[in-house]
């Protein structure tokens, strides 16, 4: 079925446009990826489909009989209202009768609960219900009776990715599900389950994230707007980008080509008289179309880190037999470890776990119950938070950066000012002026990067840190990390990322409990599997013996053990008549006809003897 079709769509905010004359279509199954800079127009094109905004210039149609789901990264909530509330929104039948059940069930009225069953019952909600319970389930959802203001932001987004997949079961049979970054505040567990979500289901999906193999996992097509048009790419990320270092090779091929004719052009220009023939006119307009090409910029702007460390003495971190509880919640219990120069630790385990709590206690941000953490003198940390920028009043970008300081220096020698440092993360003049409170949230990601790393850090500690950046600049962040000779210490759950760059993991298990895994993320989780395999093999084993210790209690009786003897005569004579027929077989000297009585007798012999030895063995355990 044709979901969509966009013709020439165009949209511009101020005098610069974010795209123009785009076109394309959607059929019901696609799943698609959308992947672009930060303000370049990506959650715009989301919001157009969904009916939040409206193009400046084309045409977009979609079916009818087409229900637009949109989930966005900042979420509009009812504050006032609780959990449950907000997630049963819609006034459905089947929803209200779930909504009527978990209420009666919460309140303990045996008569209200009753009440509900039976209208779950005439509904057929039974199946609904269930999956509804497996992504509260899945998502640590509970409490449904908070209200939502008293959330945390992580809290408030798996609340709002629930209310969007319950959301998809209540609308009609075909639905574009539109997603901007779910991804962000879960953890790695969440992503994984969720990707198995879209596998079952049977979703057309528009998708925009940053995480790759999240990406590759759900999307089987990649669009890219870049420079205000939009580039289609069947596969995955890899094909993506082998299909864009081609284009860009065939661009440049295009632009030289078109540089060699404007130079040939150009001469004919200078000598031309002002009064010029219909000829002459038309090779005039001619030249400046091969002149606008002859002058176009590709060359990709890119995040380029050249940071001077603080030189990182011997003595790093060493924390030794360190316990921290909150109430009866076991944060770390006996820790132990001396953290290494290079090292570059990867942070996994579910919320709630102590991760964050785990970084504060480092930076002596929150204090141990007991235990000693002794920080080298000449650690210089950097700090990148999920909450982001922190500033007490709102001010222009080139304002809060030469507030930390007026000049960058290079570890080659010389310096940057705060304004050559800006573009270096893409700021460009007029961006650098504005004001924090108008950049968007993957520019004040950038902002907050750009921030931590002026202070020229030699421990780098990252708190998800690839929520809301784009992928060209998450790409240019791996190949700093990659040579940073610093330590680096990053909790995330871009499974990608992490592979990328971390030698080992602290897997935070619950109850106090860390362990220390050689390898990265993918390995680990190899581990993982094959660990439940054996696992699994071990508890069919022990199924299986005590199904065997029954058997050996029977009684040996007297029919069986009469069976039994008469077995062991009739095996060896069967053994002796084999033995005398292989020797005539192999004699070389009996006739065809015999050869063939022989040769089917030996088959017979042989499928007896099967029979009779395995009812031997079965009495002979028996007997045992």
């Amino acid at each position: 079925m044709h979901y969509v079709s966009a013709e020439n769509l165009g949209i511009s905010y101020g005098v610069e446009p974010l795209f123009t004359n785009i076109s394309f279509h959607i059929e019901e199954g696609d799943r698609i990826a959308l992947v672009a800079k930060n303000g370049t127009g990506k959650s715009t094109l989301l919001k157009m489909l969904a009916g939040r905004e409206k193009a400046d210039e084309g045409k977009l149609w979609i079916h009818k009989d087409v229900s637009v789901i949109l989930f966005e990264q900042e979420s509009d909530f009812a504050e006032e209202a609780t959990i449950l509330q907000n997630i049963f929104h819609l006034d459905h039948p089947v929803l209200n009768a779930i909504k009527v059940l978990k209420a009666a069930t919460e309140n303990g009225d045996v008569s209200q609960v009753n009440d509900a069953v039976s209208k779950m019952d005439t509904l057929n909600a039974w199946n609904f219900e269930a999956k509804i319970k497996q992504i509260l389930s899945k998502l640590n959802i509970d409490q449904l009776h908070r209200p939502v203001k008293n959330l945390s932001g992580g809290q408030k987004k798996r609340i709002a990715l629930a209310k969007t997949l319950i959301d998809i079961g209540f609308e009609s049979q075909h639905v574009l599900l539109l997603m901007d970054e779910p991804t962000n505040h879960l953890d790695v567990a969440m992503v994984e389950w969720l990707e198995e979500y879209f596998e079952k289901e049977n979703i057309t999906l528009i998708l925009v994230t940053h995480d790759r193999y999240f990406l590759d996992a759900t999307c089987t097509e990649i669009w890219e707007l870049e420079d205000g048009q939009l580039y289609f790419h069947k596969g995955d990320y890899q094909t993506y980008l082998q299909n864009k270092s081609i284009r860009i090779e065939n661009t440049n091929a295009s632009i030289d080509k078109a540089k060699n004719l404007y130079r040939k052009e150009l001469e004919w220009m200078r000598k031309q008289p002002r009064a010029r023939t219909t000829k002459s006119k038309s090779r005039q307009d001619n030249f400046y179309t091969i002149e606008k090409k002859a002058k176009t910029q590709i060359a990709e702007q890119q995040l380029q880190l050249d940071v001077k460390m603080n030189r990182l003495g011997g003595k790093i971190i060493e924390l030794k037999k360190v316990y921290k509880n909150f109430g009866d919640k076991i944060i770390l219990k006996g820790f132990d470890y001396t953290f290494k120069k290079g090292e570059k630790i990867g942070i996994i385990g579910k919320n709630g776990t102590g991760k964050s709590t785990f970084l504060n206690i480092i930076q002596g941000i929150e204090k141990a119950d007991s235990g000693k953490i002794n920080v080298g003198d000449t650690v210089v940390f950097g700090h990148y938070t999920q909450e982001g920028l922190t500033i007490k009043n709102d001010c222009r970008v080139i304002e809060y950066v030469k507030n930390i300081a007026e000049h960058f220096p290079l570890s080659k020698g010389g310096s940057l000012s705060a304004a050559q440092f800006l573009q270096l993360f893409l700021f460009e003049p007029d961006k650098q002026y504005t004001y924090i409170s108008k950049l968007s949230g993957g520019e004040k990601r950038r902002l907050h990067l750009l921030s931590i790393l002026f202070r020229n850090p030699n421990f780098l500690i990252l708190d998800e840190p690839t929520n809301d950046l784009d992928l060209p600049t998450l790409s240019v962040l791996e190949n700093f990390l990659s040579e940073f000779p610093g330590c680096v210490l990053i909790v995330s759950h871009d499974r990608y990322f992490m592979d990328r760059l971390i030698e080992h993991l602290f897997v935070f298990e619950g109850d106090g409990i860390i362990k220390d895994f050689p390898g990265n993320y993918s390995l680990y989780r190899t581990s993982l599997e094959n660990a439940n395999t054996t696992k699994e093999e071990s508890e069919k084993v022990k199924k299986e013996i005590p199904e065997l210790s029954k058997k050996k209690k029977r009684e040996f009786g007297f029919k069986e053990k009469r069976e039994f003897e008469q077995l062991e005569i009739e095996i060896e004579k069967l053994n002796r008549e084999k033995e005398i027929i292989t020797a005539e077989l192999n004699s070389g000297t009996t006739d065809f006809e015999e050869l063939q009585k022989l040769s089917i007798r030996i088959s017979e012999i042989s499928k007896i003897l099967d029979e009779k030895e395995y009812r031997w063995l079965e009495l002979s355990e028996l007997q045992s």
